[in-house]
């Protein structure tokens, strides 16, 4: 700063200086002078300005490559000292991985066995006593370092409690969701981790919610009295119950399972024309059996003797025949099969019938199963064959026809088979019978001639 100003001074001195006019020869040489004197000064001034500024570049440098010496030097002792803790490291993991050994498999059987573990407690029926087992083994079965002591007993002790509820029957007032869907306070008896029933009904544990849940489809009567009567009995009394061992996917897929009604509506409209044709098929055969069974017995009636009757078809038959008129033979015999002959068709009306019935319903049937494997495969077609309950269900729902039509095949044609024994047998009379006249007059016949 203080040659700055000092030059400063000096130029401005010369400009003053310079601004002046010399007015002779003398005058001009005696300021040439002054001019050089002040330019020696300047430049003196200047070179002092450039040693000082040399000087304090060097002290400067000679800092900077001290200081990076100094630099180079702790570099290199940390650089050996890095690779020194290296070295240790290396070593200490190598001492632990020996020293670990067994403790590494250790470690992953327990989070393969704690995450098994989670699903298992989740969905058993012991979580409406027991909730929030699962958040401890989910830790346990995400974390990255090894297990303590504390941990690994606390993992026993929930296996262990868990073995030991399973064992119990344990007797509960929880709310429930009842099948109507609203929440009730009932008393709940628990049968290890198969089966839960509450006043006869059996319940369903949902694990995503921990509640118990009333089947809206319940077993049969007979089980549900099993499931009232272990409920009411006391702890001393030896009581059949009924579990179930896949810890309710049993009953789960019960609920799913469809009833007859449900069934019966699957098979669509031509369930409903077998059955139609069936209940037709049984309104003939009872009208038949009715008829048949008051015509067996005017003719049994008939078969003991008696005037004929003309209520029945065998005295309508003896009818024909008179001792007092003159027959021959080939006449009579005529009548006679004229009369069984109109007498037929009253004993066999409906057989016929029942048995086009009898071969209508199972092709029914059939082409109520074609229709469906059209359908089936048309939904395959639009959704593909990802999804096998959507295949299956249709499959089911087509065989329904084929189902439906023979169980009333079936019927009919025993029924058939029962009405066409017993009109033959009828029929067998009345030729019997028919026969033993015509004999009688060929007796009598023959006796007149001789």
């Amino acid at each position: 700063m203080k040659t700055f100003i000092i030059s400063l001074c000096l130029f401005l001195s010369l400009s003053v200086q310079a601004a002046e006019k010399p007015a002779n020869l003398d005058e001009l040489l005696k300021q040439v002078k002054r001019e050089r004197i002040l330019e020696q000064q300047q430049n003196k001034i200047r070179e002092a300005a450039f040693v000082t500024e040399r000087d304090d570049q060097a002290r400067l440098l000679a800092e900077a490559k001290a200081q990076l010496a100094h630099e180079e030097q702790r570099t290199q002792l940390l650089n050996n000292t890095f690779q020194a803790y290296e070295k240790s490291l290396a070593e200490q993991a190598d001492l632990l991985q020996q020293k670990s050994g067994t403790l590494g498999e250790l470690f992953g059987t327990v989070r393969q066995m704690a995450n098994d573990s989670r699903s298992v407690l989740e969905s058993s029926m012991t979580s409406i006593q027991l909730p929030n087992r699962g958040d401890f083994l989910t830790a346990l079965a995400e974390r990255k370092q090894q297990p303590t002591i504390d941990e690994l007993r606390q993992f026993w002790l929930l296996l262990q409690e868990e073995m030991t509820e399973s064992g119990k029957v344990v007797k509960l007032n929880i709310p429930i969701i009842a099948a109507s869907g609203e929440v009730e306070q009932r008393d709940v008896t628990r049968v290890g981790v198969f089966s839960a029933f509450s006043d006869g009904k059996f319940l369903r544990f949902i694990p995503e919610t921990g509640n118990l849940v009333e089947l809206s489809r319940q077993p049969v009567e007979r089980l549900q009295q099993l499931a009232a009567d272990f409920s009411s009995a006391d702890e001393v009394t030896l009581q059949p119950t009924v579990i179930d061992p896949t810890r309710g996917a049993i009953m789960a897929l019960l609920v799913q399972a469809p009833d007859l009604k449900e069934r019966i509506q699957q098979g669509g409209w031509i369930g409903f024309i077998i059955l139609g044709l069936g209940a037709i098929g049984l309104l003939i055969a009872l009208i038949r059996f009715v008829i048949l069974a008051i015509v067996g017995q005017g003719v049994n009636k008939q078969l003991k003797g008696g005037k004929p009757s003309l209520t029945n078809p065998l005295g309508r038959i003896l009818s024909v025949y008179s001792d007092d008129l003159a027959q021959d033979v080939e006449t009579l015999a005529l009548k006679l099969d004229e009369a069984i002959l109109r007498e037929i068709p009253k004993i066999e009306r409906g057989l016929v019938t029942l048995a086009i019935l009898a071969a209508i319903a199972p092709m029914l049937g059939l082409l109520g199963t074609v229709s469906g494997m059209i359908e089936t495969f048309q939904s395959i077609t639009l959704f593909g064959t990802g999804d096998p309950k959507l295949m299956s269900g249709g499959i089911s729902q087509a065989l329904v026809t084929t189902e439906l039509g023979l169980a009333v095949a079936i019927p009919i044609l025993l029924i058939h088979s029962a009405l066409s024994s017993k009109s033959n047998r009828l029929v067998q009379i009345l030729d019997e019978e028919s026969a033993a006249i015509v004999a009688r007059n060929a007796e009598k016949q023959s006796g007149l001639i001789k």
